[in-house]
């Protein structure tokens, strides 16, 4: 099948590394595994940071030109067998898919849309009634949280939603190498306003409760509130955490491979990549019971999900880990199984191989 491929947050290609960007290129590897020929049909960035009538008029415009391109395109070399569209929200509908798809008489495929009716005021309601249109037309939705699931399912009802958890290319993990420094914590995350700082300063109260103990910390990450996340770790010991600033994804797993524990509260995420990559390398996590979390980490068996907003819950849970060396270890075994065998490419590409054949234009 020749797939069409847009996500309208961020390309695939696009140069700043985020969890969206990664898991739209595990989407095209896994839509390649299953034998479909995907090409990326624009790499025109529809986001709205604010809701602002200008700017999402100027987008539209943007839009409007993109299709018209592909529609020369598509005229001349054919159209494709399946429009994909990555991520279709609030902030970053696709306005372009829907209607291409419709004149081409092409089938309309979603993953990770999602609604929420509290954003359903000024503009932000204009654009989610964009991204109902395109669940409702799409021959499939696919969902990667019950979150996602339930909030399209209560907004739209009959429309054709199926789960895939989500997935890593599990390849660069298979060989194991020698247990890094079990006392040895690791977060991977980027500094930018919002929930990842509250993230961070989450982190950094919790571990300001566990100062007695002998961990050290590795962090990965960086973005334009590197100051003020650094500033909530000052009252430590600069030789307690390692700051490694924005890496190449490649060497992530390194890093992962040298701790003992991932440590990430989670705030806001829509589930987290990088909880997934952790339990590949062998790492238990401890994380909040919030948002997308427990979709990737199984609390009792992969690791720790302290109540939502509770430092002392998730300071021991830390403490915990560090302090019994038989569970650390029964949960690493049980973190590293689960993702390799069960949210693995060649898993997420069997299901999508399973589920595309049985779509039709709406």
């Amino acid at each position: 099948m020749r797939i069409a491929f847009y996500a309208p947050l961020k390309s695939p290609n696009h140069s700043v590394a985020s969890g969206d960007r990664q898991m739209a290129r595990m989407l095209v590897k896994a839509l390649e595994h299953g034998g479909h020929s995907v090409e990326l049909a624009s790499e025109l960035r529809f986001y709205l940071r604010e809701p602002e009538p200008q700017s999402f008029d100027a987008l539209k415009i943007e839009a409007r030109e993109e299709a018209a391109r592909l529609t020369r395109l598509w005229e001349r070399d054919g159209k494709p067998d399946l429009w994909f569209c990555y991520h279709p929200y609030y902030k970053a509908p696709d306005l372009i898919g829907p209607e291409l798809a419709s004149t081409f008489a092409v089938p309309y495929v979603t993953a990770e849309a999602s609604y929420s009716r509290r954003r359903n005021a000024g503009l932000w309601a204009d654009t989610q009634a964009l991204v109902v249109q395109a669940v409702e037309q799409a021959a499939l939705n696919i969902c990667f949280t019950q979150r996602d699931r339930q909030g399209l399912a209560d907004a739209i009802p009959q429309v054709a939603l199926h789960m895939l958890s989500p997935f890593i290319d599990t390849s660069v993990f298979h060989e194991m190498p020698a247990r890094g420094c079990p006392t040895r914590l690791v977060a991977v995350a980027m500094m930018r306003p919002g929930d990842k700082v509250e993230s961070y300063r989450m982190l950094a109260q919790a571990l300001g409760q566990i100062g007695h103990l002998p961990w050290t910390m590795s962090v990965v990450g960086d973005g334009p509130a590197r100051d003020d996340v650094k500033a909530l770790f000052a009252g430590f010991a600069a030789e307690r955490i390692e700051w490694l600033g924005a890496i190449d994804p490649a060497a992530v797993p390194d890093v992962l491979y040298g701790g003992g524990i991932y440590v990430w509260p989670g705030y806001g995420e829509a589930y987290g990549v990088a909880y997934l990559e952790a339990q590949a390398a062998g790492l238990p996590v401890v994380a909040q019971d919030i948002a997308g979390v427990p979709e990737v980490v199984r609390d009792g068996q992969t690791g720790f999900l302290t109540p939502p907003h509770d430092v002392a819950a998730f300071a021991s849970a830390i403490e915990r880990l560090l302090a019994r060396k038989d569970e650390r270890t029964i949960m690493a075994e049980e973190a590293r199984r689960f993702i390799l065998e069960e949210r693995s490419l060649d898993v997420a590409a069997a299901h999508l191989a399973e589920l595309l054949p049985k779509i039709s234009v709406s």
